[in-house]
């Protein structure tokens, strides 16, 4: 995977709890901000599916059989 170089700006509470983290770990900031991010951004995910769930059982939306679909792509 290729990485990009980001420049962030961090409350400095931040930072220091980021460097007190990394010194205990034994590892980068930058190991640390990505696992964050990974975490939040699977946190994210589950919020978003359980608020297309929602959306479904409130009538907003509606799901499409999986025999719809395939017959829609061609794939059946």
């Amino acid at each position: 995977m290729a990485h990009v170089r980001l420049n962030i700006s961090l409350d400095e509470e931040i930072v220091r709890e980021l460097d007190d983290i990394a010194k205990e770990l034994g590892k980068k900031k930058s190991h640390i901000i990505r696992d964050a991010l990974m975490y939040y951004f699977d946190y994210l995910d589950v919020k978003i599916a359980e608020k297309r769930l929602k959306a479904v059982e409130e009538g907003k939306s509606e799901l499409i059989p999986f025999e719809e679909v395939k017959k829609q792509l061609g794939l059946d």
